[in-house]
């Protein structure tokens, strides 16, 4: 190997001995081994990236990645990611409807998240929504601080869920006046218009797709008041990951935390829901939405709704 390659994935495997959220289940000297056998020959960077990414497979966490450059500009670009499912309405009987898909991008991206997702809220909350839906079935993760931005005044201010690492270190996740705080420290995006409700019953709905910084939104309304889940196990992701940039621009996105809610469970696993409703396969469902039914059943027997 070229000294340029070699200190190179040196660098990449480090960063995973020393961070990853499964450090301690790892025999580090044999995916050194590994790596390096896979990398013999490599004379640049880039002839590394193989044995980089057989290096994070070993972790076995299933969340860790690995972006090239090339990826690392499409996927943290600029341009406008298509918003069409981040919508708010008032529903029937009084329910406010919250979408929230996954977001992932520039500060930009996220500004304009946060700004329409507030937008939605607000709209469904404008007669005075007596409990809420909130929709995480097509939130296939990305940020998770723009989405809690949004569903922070449906959450309610104070502890909602935490990360814990490889040596059970804490960080905690906050809401204070509708707005995410990591460990006490705003995590950008002011304070935001409060919902009619102060406490609201809340029906929150997951599906197969909810995924990674979805499933830390499921577990911010995991053990909070009057909350229900509905529809289908999410992905399977509940952790937190780290972007490192490495020389070249490619980007390490490491695994290093569990997400945990505000009980201090934590999760690593697919996410079941109280109700688990299964779409109906015959034509004539087709336009059925079985899940938003239950959900806003459960809400009408709730005290708030009468």
């Amino acid at each position: 190997m070229a000294p340029k390659a070699r200190t190179y994935l040196s660098k990449a495997l480090s960063i995973m001995e020393e961070h990853s959220l499964l450090r301690h289940q790892v025999d580090w000297a044999d995916v050194r081994s590994k790596a390096f056998a896979q990398a013999r020959g490599a004379q640049k960077p880039a002839d590394t990236y193989g044995a980089i990414g057989l290096a994070l497979q070993t972790l076995g966490d299933g969340h860790s990645t690995f972006w090239e450059p090339e990826q690392v500009k499409e996927n943290l670009g600029s341009s406008a990611v298509p918003l069409d499912d981040l919508q708010g309405r008032s529903l029937k009987n009084g329910i406010g409807y919250i979408s929230l898909p996954g977001v992932q991008g520039s500060q930009k991206t996220y500004e304009e998240y946060v700004g329409q997702g507030r937008d939605g809220v607000a709209k469904a909350d404008r007669t005075g929504a007596c409990g809420w839906v909130v929709d995480l079935r097509s939130n296939t993760g990305g940020n998770m601080w723009p989405m809690l931005a949004v569903v922070g005044p449906i959450l309610g201010d104070g502890k909602v869920g935490m990360f814990v690492d490889a040596d059970g270190k804490k960080s905690i996740w906050s809401i204070k006046k509708g707005a995410p705080y990591a460990d006490g420290k705003s995590a950008g995006w002011g304070n935001s218009q409060p919902v009619a409700r102060s406490t609201p019953p809340v029906a929150v709905l997951t599906g197969k797709r909810t995924a990674s910084a979805g499933e830390a939104v499921v577990v911010a309304f995991r053990g909070r008041p009057d909350t229900r889940f509905f529809g289908e196990r999410t992905d399977g992701v509940p952790t937190g990951n780290k972007a490192y940039r490495l020389s070249d621009g490619a980007m390490l996105i490491l695994t290093e935390v569990k997400d945990a809610d505000r009980t201090g469970r934590t999760y690593d696993a697919a996410i079941p829901p109280d109700e688990e409703i299964v779409k109906d396969p015959r034509p004539v469902a087709r336009n059925r939405d079985e899940v938003l039914e239950a959900a806003q059943n459960w809400l009408l027997k709730q005290a708030a709704c009468p």
